[in-house]
C-alpha cells in the first residue's frame, strides 16, 4: 500500500498520546503530595507504574496485539487511555488511582507496540526510515509539551483539567485514525496465549539476533537518557542549568531528524546506532575531562539522537513480517522500560558513592556495552 504522510503523522500522534500517560504525572509529580499527603514515597510508582507493567509484559504485548489484530489495539488503547484520563481527573482516592494507571500502562503498551508496526507496514521503502525516526521522538517531543504546556495548564485550571485535556486529544485521535485504518491488512498471525505460549515467545525473541538486536541497544540507550537528564543539572552551572537541560532532548531530535535520517539513506540503521554508541562514548570521555561542560551534554544530545531514531529504523530493516515487527517493537517496550526503570536509580546510588566521577565512567560503560553488544549480534548474524 503506497505511503501516506498524513497517516503516520497522525498515528505519531497517537504516539505522542502514549509518551503524555508518562508525561502528564512527571512533570506535576511535586503537586502530587498536596493531593494526596497520605502518599509520601509511594507517590513515585504514580510515574512509574507504566513503565513496571511494560518491563512484566512488553514481550508479550507483541502476541496480544498481534491476537486483538493491530488496528482494533490501536484504537481500543486509545478510547481506554481517554476513559482512564477522565478517571483520573475526578482525583480518586489513592488505592484507585493507583489502580487506573496500572489499567493505562496495558493502554500505553498497546500504542507503542502496534502505531510503529503500523507505520512500517504503511510507509513506502523510502519514506520508512525518516517515518520511523520521526516515531523514536514521539518521548522526548511529548515530554516538551507537558512541561511546555501540560503544566502551566495544571498550574493556571488545576490538575484535572491536564487529564481532561489529555483524554480528549486522545479521543480526537481515535476518532481520526478509525475510519483511515479500516483499509490496512492486518496480517499478524494469531497465536493461542498460555504460560507455555507466553515462554515460547520470550525465548524466541531473545535468541533471535534480528528480533532482539534494536530493543537490546535500547535497554543501554535508555538506561542512560532519563538518568543523565535527571543527574546532571545539579553540576551544571545555574546560569546555564536549565538551557542545557531544556535543549538537550530537543538538540537530539533535530540531529535524529537531519543527520540521523541522511545517514539512513546510505547505510544500514544498525551502523547509524552503532556510530552514535561510539560518539556517545568518546562523549563521556569529553565529560570526564570536562566535568558539565556545557558544549559536551548538548554535542552527547545530538549524537544520542542518532540512537533514538535508527533503533526503531532497525526494527523493519531486521525483520520482514508484521509478526516479527511487532516482536521487535514490544521488545523494544520491555527492555526500554527496563532501562528508565533502572538507570536513575543506579546512576544516582553511585554519586553518592564515588561523586561526579562515576558518572562518565558508568553512562560511557552502558554506551560501550550497547556498541559491543550489536557489535556481537551483527556478526552472529552473518554468520547465520
Amino acid at each position: 500500500m503506497a505511503g501516506s504522510w498524513p497517516l503516520i503523522l497522525a498515528l505519531w500522534g497517537a504516539g505522542l498520546g502514549a509518551a503524555m500517560q508518562f508525561a502528564k504525572f512527571a512533570v506535576i509529580f511535586d503537586l502530587l503530595g498536596g493531593i494526596y499527603p497520605e502518599g509520601g514515597a509511594a507517590l513515585g510508582w504514580l510515574v512509574s507504574m507504566i513503565g513496571v507493567i511494560g518491563i512484566l509484559l512488553g514481550a508479550v504485548a507483541a502476541m496480544l496485539v498481534s491476537r486483538v489484530r493491530y488496528r482494533r489495539s490501536l484504537l481500543w488503547a486509545l478510547w481506554l487511555g481517554a476513559a482512564v484520563s477522565l478517571g483520573q481527573a475526578l482525583l480518586p482516592p489513592l488505592s484507585v488511582m493507583f489502580l487506573l494507571r496500572l489499567i493505562e500502562g496495558a493502554s500505553h503498551l498497546a500504542l507503542v507496540v502496534a502505531a510503529p508496526t503500523l507505520i512500517a507496514q504503511i510507509a513506502t521503502d523510502r519514506q520508512r526510515g525518516m517515518a520511523l525516526t520521526l516515531w523514536g521522538t514521539f518521548f522526548g517531543i511529548a515530554f516538551a509539551m507537558m512541561v511546555w504546556f501540560g503544566r502551566p495548564l495544571a498550574l493556571a485550571f488545576g490538575i484535572p483539567v491536564l487529564f481532561i485535556f489529555h483524554a480528549a486529544y486522545m479521543v480526537a485521535f481515535a476518532i481520526y485514525l478509525s475510519p483511515r485504518l479500516r483499509r490496512l491488512p492486518d496480517d499478524g498471525a494469531v497465536q493461542e496465549i498460555s504460560v507455555s505460549s507466553i515462554l515460547a515467545v520470550h525465548k524466541s525473541i531473545y535468541r533471535s539476533a534480528w528480533i532482539s538486536a534494536p530493543a537490546i541497544g535500547w535497554l543501554f540507550y535508555t538506561f542512560c537518557f532519563v538518568a543523565l537528564l535527571t543527574v546532571l543539572p545539579p553540576f551544571l552551572d545555574p546560569s546555564s542549568r536549565g538551557l542545557v537541560i531544556g535543549a538537550m532532548p530537543l538538540v537530539g531530535i533535530a540531529v535524529s531528524m537531519t543527520l540521523g535520517v541522511a545517514l539512513l539513506r546510505i547505510m544500514p540503521a544498525v551502523q547509524v546506532v552503532m556510530i552514535g554508541f561510539a560518539l556517545s562514548a568518546l562523549c563521556m570521555v569529553w565529560l570526564w575531562l570536562v566535568p558539565a561542560g556545557v558544549t559536551a551534554c548538548l554535542t552527547l544530545a545530538g549524537v544520542l539522537g542518532l540512537i533514538q531514531g535508527a533503533s526503531f529504523a532497525a526494527v523493519p530493516e531486521l525483520n520482514h513480517t508484521t509478526r516479527t515487527q511487532s516482536q521487535a517493537n514490544g521488545a523494544m517496550a520491555q527492555m526500554g522500560n527496563l532501562g528508565n526503570t533502572l538507570g536513575t536509580p543506579v546512576m544516582a546510588f553511585a554519586l553518592v558513592g564515588w561523586g561526579y566521577p562515576s558518572l562518565p565512567v558508568l553512562a560511557g560503560a552502558a554506551f560501550v556495552m550497547g556498541l559491543l553488544l550489536h557489535l556481537l549480534l551483527a556478526r552472529l548474524r552473518r554468520n547465520a
